[in-house]
C-alpha cells in the first residue's frame, strides 16, 4: 500500500533526492512545479524503495498518476499504483506519459495498456543555442523584434534576480500584468498567477534562477527557471508587458544567454491548449515537440 501525502515546502529535499538522476525532460519532474501548481492539481506524493510516486487531479476533475521515477522495477511500481487506484475506487489512468516513457512501459509491461495522444500537454524543447543566437531566416522576425525593442528603449537593462527587492519588484509587475491580461470571470486562468507568486515568494528556498529587463527604472519583463536534467533547463515563468514591442522576445533571449547557456536544451513547457501560447511557442520552431499522452489499461 502506498501512503501518499500532500506536498509541503519542507518536502523539497526529499523530492529533489528522489528526482536525482532522472533523464526525462518532462517539466513535471521538479519540485518547484509540483509545489507551485498544487492549488490547481492537488498533487500528492510517496517515496517507496527509492522511487517517487505522484498522483494528481486535473482540470477535468479526474485523478491521474504520473510515471514512477526511481530504482523500483517498473512492473512492481505499476502494481503499487494500480492497487492504490483499486483501493480508492478510482479508474487507473496516467497522464504526462512521453513517447520514451511509453516505449519503456511497452518493453517492460507489454500488452496491458493503450496510449492516447494529449496534444495540449506536449512540451516545447529548443536548443539553447537557437534561442540565444536566433539565427536563420525562420527567426528573422525575432531578431527584428529585439532590434525594435532596443531602438525604442535605449536605456534597457537585463539583470539576474538576486535580491528580495528585485523579486518584490517582479511581484508588483505581476500584479499589473494580471490586471491587464487575466479575465476576472475565468479563475482557471489565474492558477498561473498563483504559481508565479509562489515561486517569487519562495525563490531562494526553491533555488530558482531568474532574470528581468528594466526600462526607465521599471521592470517590464521577467522570467524564472531552473535546471531540469543534466543537459536541460526548464523555463517556468515568462511575463512581459505585451504592449511593448519585443519585450517578450528580449527577455526570452537574454535569460537563456545569461542564465542557461550551459545547458543543451531549454524546455518551455506546454501550451495547455491556449491558442496564443501555442502560436508563440511554435513561432520559435521547437527542436523537439515532446509528445505526451494518457495511458489507460485495456478493458
Amino acid at each position: 500500500m502506498i501512503s501518499f501525502k500532500q506536498i509541503t515546502l519542507s518536502d523539497k529535499k526529499a523530492i529533489d533526492a528522489a528526482f536525482a538522476g532522472n533523464e526525462y525532460r518532462a517539466c513535471d519532474f521538479c519540485f518547484a512545479n509540483l509545489y507551485a501548481w498544487n492549488a490547481r492539481f492537488k498533487t500528492v506524493y510517496a517515496i517507496e524503495h527509492r522511487t517517487i510516486f505522484l498522483r494528481f487531479q486535473d482540470s477535468d476533475g479526474q485523478t491521474y498518476y504520473m510515471m514512477p521515477i526511481g530504482k523500483m522495477p517498473l512492473a512492481d511500481a505499476f502494481n503499487l499504483i494500480m492497487e492504490d487506484a483499486r483501493v480508492n475506487k478510482i479508474p487507473f489512468q496516467m497522464k504526462g506519459i512521453s513517447l520514451n516513457m511509453w516505449e519503456k512501459i511497452q518493453a517492460e509491461i507489454p500488452g496491458k495498456f493503450r496510449y492516447l495522444p494529449d496534444r495540449n500537454n506536449n512540451e516545447y524543447i529548443y536548443l539553447s543555442e537557437r534561442l540565444i543566437k536566433l539565427s536563420g531566416k525562420k527567426l528573422q522576425s525575432k531578431r527584428n523584434h529585439i532590434n525594435r525593442f532596443k531602438a525604442d528603449n535605449p536605456d534597457w537593462q537585463y539583470f539576474p534576480l538576486t535580491s528580495r527587492e528585485e523579486l518584490d519588484e517582479c511581484a508588483y509587475m505581476l500584479d499589473q500584468w494580471e490586471e491587464v491580461n487575466i479575465s476576472k470571470v475565468d479563475f482557471s486562468q489565474r492558477y498561473d498567477y498563483i504559481a508565479t507568486k509562489i515561486m517569487l515568494d519562495n525563490f531562494e528556498y526553491l533555488q530558482l534562477k531568474g532574470g528581468a529587463v528594466r526600462v526607465n527604472g521599471k521592470i517590464v519583463a521577467f522570467t524564472i527557471g531552473e535546471p531540469l536534467t543534466a543537459d536541460s533547463f526548464v523555463v517556468h515563468v515568462e511575463k512581459a508587458f505585451g504592449e511593448m514591442n519585443g519585450a517578450y522576445t528580449i527577455i526570452n533571449q537574454q535569460f537563456i544567454e545569461h542564465e542557461a547557456a550551459g545547458y543543451t536544451y531549454i524546455n518551455r513547457e506546454e501550451d495547455m491548449g491556449f491558442e496564443n501560447l501555442r502560436k508563440a511557442k511554435l513561432s520559435y520552431y521547437p527542436d523537439i515537440l515532446l509528445e505526451e499522452g494518457i495511458l489507460i489499461p485495456f478493458v
